[in-house]
């Protein structure tokens, strides 16, 4: 089977891989592989049929009228069905790819194959329809089970790049080309390599990490007009126009044409009637492809990409104080940012605060810490993405970072209590909670999460979705700034000053740090659905409720409080007497904290050692320094052998395969 990644490591499809592979054995008929179109159907076929007598057949476009096409390397010119069934009788795997593609004649001997012949079959097929009748009822009529090969998670696909770059990839670069490719794996091997050769990919001296303009070379800009389809003159005006100056006020576009454009999944309305591309990759490809009268009549000016970037940086505020965190915005903030555009100072710094303030309580801590990152490297010392990046670096444990981003804060920030709580030190954490003043009842955090008295300063008024928008639909907060200005920081984000959730989030850290009885009355008295959730939380581990404490779970990660779901899962798994109950509260706290980018949080390290013995958890810790088996042995006075079985055993409580995952849990 041809091998159309010659350069690329396979990764992220180990347990598709061992499905495939079994379905390939004897006493079974084979499998279909359903995904999209680039998802890796081809690759994982190629990689289950390796080593392994086999012979392949694909389906192609221009040849769907001609009988027996895809056998044609394998059969005579003329030939019956059935003289061409004869002639495979002696092929024991045969590989369909593209089988949707099939003409009819082939798809046909393909289901006779699967019907009445000794032969496998590894089917490759897209799932959105079209293909052959005698194909698809290979899988509907249960002839062959399916498998259907969804998008790799992040985590895989940030692996995959990393095999292939052979370094660590930096989380914004990661997250990029994750969001840019929608799951495509040609198109990341296209885009890595025209980045490459931009030479904007850079990793010598660290990560490797990629800021500029997206390079749209042939390739990889057939590929993403392959995802636009066929448009006409309207719609791909509108598409135009949404390219320069995402996102837009709906009202500015033709209502039929924007209906058309949602309903094939082209473009997105929210529920602020704020429009943009759904697929990242069509704005750089429309902007490279419109002339530069054109781009420049339709580019806008700094006062709109300001007016822009206040509005998103309210959105992310709203989202982050309400504590619904699902979905992220993406719109002008994001491209200035990747692109490295020389615009938006001292404006972007802010929206780079916003931004990792949402990841971080999304649970994408390594994203929080690129993003505090990037907005330093715009303005060094900018309070807010200091204390978000000692926030974020005290969550991975490294306390190096932490420190010295808190050294440049002037005033107390919860970061400073996470801090003392990855140093171990729980009760210094909790005292920091009351000593800094975090949980007095009248103050505050400002946008920058930075503490600030409560008369500090005075409220403006929020953005709410009737406030205007200004030339080419763009979102102008209502009062926010008069005609002649640009938004300043303050400007654009004072509204969000006083909000109390922020407090919330304060208050519920002394839940997450196991002293629930320190705020419970306090947050019962706070408005909202957030806090009557996180009261919920408080009540729920005072009074030792598992039950209760995985429902806690289960909503707080229906708002993408990701990290949170899974501290309130690993602390019902520790309050469970059921082991069962316990067992699974812990699976479901290891899933989520897996999605955590490597957040390390007390209770979650305290539930994963929990499984352990006391004699487990003190070999594992010897592991985790460096010793070897014998070096442990010889310092306990065990056997080799005793010392090799109770690390396999705390092997199996932990889900890991050997020492390489133990350092983050000490």
């Amino acid at each position: 089977m041809e091998n159309l990644w010659p350069s690329w490591p396979f990764a992220g499809r180990d347990e598709e891989l061992e499905l495939v592979r079994r379905s390939l054995s004897a006493g079974h008929r084979g499998t279909a592989v359903i995904g999209l179109s680039g998802i890796g159907k081809t690759r994982l076929g190629a990689e289950a049929v390796r080593g392994m007598e086999h012979v392949m057949v694909a389906g192609t476009p221009g040849a769907r009228s001609i009988p027996l096409a895809a056998f044609a390397h394998l059969l005579p010119d003329t030939i019956s069905l059935h003289q061409a069934a004869k002639a495979l009788r002696a092929v024991r795997v045969l590989v369909v790819d593209d089988a949707h593609l099939l003409d009819d004649a082939s798809a046909t001997l393909v289901h006779h194959l699967a019907v009445h012949g000794r032969t496998r079959l590894l089917v490759l097929a897209r799932p959105d329809g079209g293909a052959p009748e005698a194909v698809s009822r290979l899988w509907t009529g249960d002839l062959l089970p399916r498998l259907t090969l969804d998008s790799l998670p992040r985590e895989a696909w940030t692996r995959l790049i990393e095999a292939e770059l052979g370094g660590h990839v930096e989380a914004l670069t990661a997250g990029r080309l994750y969001r840019a490719c929608q799951g495509d794996l040609r198109l990341l091997r296209e885009l890595v390599d025209a980045v490459r050769a931009t030479g904007r990919l850079t990793g010598e001296a660290g990560p490797w990490t990629w800021r500029g303009p997206v390079p749209i070379t042939s390739r990889v800009g057939e590929l993403a007009e392959a995802t636009i389809g066929d448009v006409d003159a309207e719609e791909r005006e509108a598409m135009e126009l949404l390219a320069f100056g995402e996102p837009l006020e709906a009202s500015v576009l033709p209502e039929a044409v924007l209906e058309r454009l949602e309903a094939r999944r082209l473009v997105d309305v929210d529920d602020r009637s704020a429009a943009r591309l759904v697929h990242p990759l069509h704005g750089p490809v429309l902007r490279a492809r419109a002339g530069r009268l054109r781009a420049d009549r339709l580019r806008r000016t700094d006062r709109d990409l300001a007016a822009a970037l206040a509005f998103e940086c309210g959105e992310l505020l709203e989202r982050s104080m309400s504590g619904d965190v699902r979905e992220i915005p993406v719109g002008v903030g994001e491209r200035l940012a990747e692109e490295d555009a020389g615009w938006g100072e001292p404006a972007m710094p802010e929206f780079c605060a916003c931004r990792a303030r949402l990841a971080r309580l999304r649970g994408e801590i390594r994203d929080a810490l690129s993003w505090s990152r990037e907005g330093l490297r715009r303005h060094e010392g900018h309070p807010a993405c200091l204390a978000e990046l000692a926030h974020a670096a005290a969550y991975l444990g490294d306390l190096e970072t932490a420190r010295r981003a808190l050294t440049g804060l002037s005033a107390p920030s919860p970061a400073r209590t996470w801090l003392l709580a990855a140093e171990a030190n729980i009760d210094g954490a909790l005292r920091s909670l009351t000593e800094d003043s975090v949980l007095a009842p009248h103050d505050t955090f400002d946008s920058r999460g930075v503490f600030v008295p409560h008369d500090a300063f005075v409220p403006h008024e929020v953005p709410t979705p009737h406030d205007a928008f200004a030339s080419h639909g763009v979102f102008v907060p209502h009062d926010a700034f008069a005609p002649h200005e640009v938004p300043t920081p303050h400007d654009a984000f004072a509204s969000h000053d006083v909000a109390a959730p922020h407090d919330v989030f304060a208050l519920h850290d002394a839940v997450r740090l196991g002293a629930p009885a320190l705020v419970a009355e306090r947050l019962g008295r706070e408005p909202g659905d957030l806090a009557s959730l996180l009261t919920t939380h408080a009540t729920a581990l005072i009074s030792r409720d598992g039950q209760s404490l995985d429902r806690v779970a289960n909503r707080l990660e229906q708002r993408g409080l990701l990290l949170h779901a899974a501290e309130a899962s690993a602390q019902a798994a520790m309050i469970h007497r059921d082991h069962r109950a316990a067992r699974t509260s812990r699976n479901r706290a290891s899933t989520l904290a897996r999605r955590c980018q490597g957040a390390r949080t007390p209770v979650l390290v305290d539930a994963t050692l929990g499984e352990l013995t006391p004699r487990q958890r003190q070999i594992v810790g010897l592991a985790a320094t460096g010793l070897t088996n014998r070096q442990i042995a010889e310092q306990l006075t065990l056997s080799i052998r005793t010392v090799a079985n109770h690390l396999y055993g705390a092997y199996e409580r932990l889900g890991s395969g050997d020492r390489a995952g133990l350092g983050s849990l000490f």
